[in-house]
C-alpha cells in the first residue's frame, strides 16, 4: 500500500487489560468488594434468621432479637449495596474515561488514509457505544464473582439443611446452565457484527450531516435517507438477532427455575410426610432457593454482558494496533539541523499511487524550490498538485523516490520536527472548533501577542469580521457562531502568517477570495516570500503570475518549470492553461 510502507517493526500496542483497567484503583475497588461481601453475608443470613424465627414461634420463645437482627441484615445489606454500586461506578467512569482519552489521541496520530478508511463515524462508535459497553464490565467483573460465591454458599447452607433437596436443585440447574453456555458463545459475534453496524451507519451519517448544504441543493434528501435506510435495516436484522439470542436466556433461567422449584416443592413434601425434613427447614430451603433464583440470573446475564464487553474490548484493541502516522524511531530521534545553503524542497524522482488506484499519481517527479520566494505549482484538474504538497507535509508517503526538506530527507526528520517547520494551508480552510484566537494560534510555540494578531487579521482584511463576532477573538468557532467560505480561508492564511515555520504551503488559496481579497493575498504571500519558502498550488494563475519559480504538472509528471515569461515562450501546456484563463503575459 502506497500510503503506508513498511516500516521498521516497534513496541507491541498497548492493549485495553480489564484487570488491569478494574486494578488501577486497588483500594477503592477493594472496599466496593468488601461492601458486597458484606451484603451477600446479609443476604445469606436471613433465610437462617426466618427458620430461627419459626422454630421460636414453635417454641413460644420471644420473637423481639431476631425480628431486630433482621432488620439489621436487611438495612445493612441494602445500604452496603448502594454503597458498593456508587463506588464501582466511580471506577467504571474513570475506566471509560481513560479508554476514551486512549482512543481519542490514537485516532488523531493515525495516518490520514488510514482514518478514511476507517471511516469517521466507525471512530466515533469506538468512544460512543463501546465505550459504554466496557463500562458495564465493572459491574459485571464484580457481581459474577460475588454471584458465583453466593450461589457456592447458598449451595453449602443448602446441603446442611439437606443434602436430598440440594442434589435435585443442583440437577435442574445443570440443564439451565448447559443451555444458556451454548447462548452466550453465539452472543459475542453478534454484539460484534452490530458494533460494526453502528459504526457504518453513523459513518454515513456523519458524512450526509457534512455534506447537507450539497443534498439540499440537489433535492437529494430521498437519495440519502435511502441510503441510511439500508444501513438502517442491516443494523435492525443484526440487532433483531441479537435481541433473539437475548430473549433465550431470561426464558432458559425462567424455564430452569421454575423446574427446580417444583422439583424440590415435590421432593421437600415427600420428605416432609416421611418425617426426615422439618418445616422451618423446607422454608429456610425454598427461602434459599429462592435467593438463588437471582444470582444464577446474574451469572447467566452477566455472562451475556461480558461477551458483549468483551466484543467492545476488540474492536478498541483493533483500532489501538493500527500503526500511528509517526515512525517508531521517531522517539529517539533528535531533529537534524536544516542546512544554510540548502534548498527548501527537493523531489528527486518522486513516484506515488493512491491506495486502490490502479494509475500513478505522480510519476518519478523532480524538481527544487529556493529557500526563500514564491514557487507556484500549476496544472490542469487531476495532474498531482495537492499531491504534491501532501508529499511535502508526510501526509501520504512516496511509492518510490525521495524528497528533501532543508537539507535533509523527510525519513531523517521526525515527524513532529518536520511539521513544526512547515505551515499548511489546506483546500478546505479548515478550523477547529475552539476560539479564533486558539485557530490563528496552531502550531506557535509561544503565544503570540494581541499585537501581532491585530496585524495578522488586518493584512487579511479581517479585522473588522472578528470584531463583529459575539467575544472578539475569545468567540467559539464552529457553531453558534462561524465564518463564511471566504472568511475561513482568510483566517487560515492569517494564521500561516502568524507561524513561525520556513516553509508555507497553500493548497488553492484563493479559490474563494474576490478583487480586493486577492490583492490582499499577493501581499501576504510576498511578505511571506521575503523569508521563506512558500508553495502555492493553484487553479487562478492571475494570483502565481509573479512566482519566482513555475512548475508546470500534466498527468503526474514535470513537463516544464521556470518563471511565467520563460515558460510562455517554450512550454506549450502551460500556454495554453495560461489562455484558457486570458492572464496577461506579464
Amino acid at each position: 500500500m502506497a500510503d503506508q510502507p513498511a516500516r521498521t517493526a516497534g513496541p507491541a500496542p498497548d492493549k485495553v487489560r480489564l484487570r488491569r483497567e478494574l486494578t488501577t484503583d486497588p483500594g477503592r475497588l477493594t472496599c466496593a468488594l468488601l461492601l458486597a461481601l458484606g451484603a451477600t453475608a446479609a443476604a445469606l443470613a436471613l433465610p437462617l434468621l426466618v427458620q430461627k424465627i419459626i422454630n421460636d414461634f414453635s417454641a413460644h420463645r420471644s420473637l423481639g432479637p431476631d425480628i431486630a437482627m433482621m432488620c439489621v441484615a436487611a438495612v445493612g445489606g441494602a445500604l452496603t449495596t448502594a454503597v458498593s454500586g456508587f463506588l464501582l461506578a466511580r471506577i467504571g467512569e474513570r475506566m471509560t474515561y481513560r479508554l476514551r482519552i486512549r482512543i481519542m489521541d490514537h485516532a488523531l496520530r493515525l495516518p490520514l488514509a488510514v482514518v478514511r478508511a476507517q471511516g469517521t463515524g466507525d471512530l466515533a462508535a469506538r468512544i460512543t457505544s463501546d465505550a459504554l459497553l466496557l463500562r458495564q464490565v465493572v459491574e459485571i467483573a464484580t457481581q459474577l464473582p460475588l454471584a458465583a460465591l453466593t450461589v457456592t454458599c447458598t449451595l453449602l447452607v443448602m446441603v446442611w439443611i439437606d443434602w436430598v433437596l440440594t442434589l435435585v436443585t443442583v440437577l435442574s440447574l445443570a440443564v439451565l446452565t448447559v443451555l444458556v453456555v451454548l447462548i452466550l458463545r453465539r452472543l459475542k459475534d453478534n454484539v460484534t457484527g452490530q458494533q460494526n453496524a453502528v459504526g457504518r451507519i453513523a459513518q454515513r451519517f456523519t458524512a450526509d450531516l457534512e455534506a447537507l448544504t450539497t443534498i439540499k441543493a440537489y433535492r437529494a434528501e430521498p437519495v440519502a435517507a435511502r441510503a441510511l435506510a439500508a444501513d438502517a435495516e442491516r443494523l435492525r436484522v443484526v440487532s433483531l438477532r441479537g435481541a433473539r439470542l437475548g430473549a433465550l436466556i431470561p426464558a432458559a433461567l425462567t424455564l430452569g427455575n421454575q423446574l427446580a422449584m417444583i422439583a424440590v416443592i415435590l421432593t421437600g413434601g415427600a420428605r416432609l410426610a416421611a418425617g426426615d425434613l422439618g418445616v422451618a427447614a423446607f422454608a429456610a430451603f425454598l427461602l434459599y432457593l429462592l435467593q438463588t433464583v437471582p444470582s444464577v440470573s446474574t451469572l447467566a446475564t452477566g455472562f451475556g454482558r461480558l461477551q458483549s464487553g468483551l466484543a467492545a474490548r476488540d474492536r478498541c484493541n483493533e483500532l489501538l494496533a493500527l500503526a500511528p502516522e509517526s515512525d517508531p524511531q521517531d522517539a529517539g530521534r533528535t531533529a537534524p539541523v536544516p542546512l544554510p545553503d540548502a534548498p527548501a524542497v527537493v523531489f528527486s524522482s518522486v513516484s506515488y499511487t493512491h491506495a486502490g488506484a490502479g494509475d500513478a499519481a505522480l510519476r518519478g517527479i523532480s524538481f527544487s524550490t529556493a529557500r526563500t520566494g514564491l514557487t507556484a505549482v500549476v496544472g490542469p484538474s487531476g495532474a498531482g498538485k495537492s499531491t504534491t504538497l501532501s508529499l511535502i507535509d508526510r501526509f501520504i508517503r512516496p511509492s518510490s523516490g525521495s524528497i528533501s526538506v532543508l537539507g535533509h530527507d523527510t525519513r531523517q526528520w521526525p515527524l513532529d520536527a518536520l511539521r513544526a517547520r512547515i505551515a499548511y494551508v489546506d483546500q478546505a480552510f479548515t478550523l477547529l472548533e475552539a476560539t479564533a484566537r486558539e485557530n490563528l494560534q496552531l502550531g506557535r510555540t509561544t503565544r503570540a501577542s494581541d499585537g501581532e494578531l491585530a496585524a495578522a487579521l488586518d493584512a487579511v482584511g479581517l479585522t473588522e469580521d472578528i470584531a463583529r463576532l459575539p467575544q472578539g477573538l475569545d468567540t467559539p468557532l464552529g457553531r453558534e457562531s462561524d465564518l463564511s467560505g471566504g472568511q475561513r480561508q482568510r483566517m487560515a492564511l492569517a494564521r500561516a502568517l502568524l507561524s513561525d515555520a520556513e516553509i508555507v504551503l497553500l493548497d488553492e488559496p484563493t479559490s474563494q477570495l474576490d478583487g480586493l481579497n486577492e490583492q490582499r493575498f499577493r501581499a501576504v504571500v510576498q511578505d511571506l516570500a521575503a523569508t521563506r519558502a512558500v508553495i502555492v498550488v493553484a487553479h487562478r494563475l492571475s494570483t502565481v503570475q509573479h512566482a519566482h519559480h513555475v512548475i508546470m504538472l500534466t498527468g503526474g509528471t514535470v513537463v516544464d518549470a521556470g518563471d511565467h515569461p520563460t515558460l510562455l515562450e517554450r512550454c506549450t501546456p502551460y500556454r495554453e492553461l495560461v489562455a484558457s484563463q486570458r492572464v496577461p503575459a506579464h
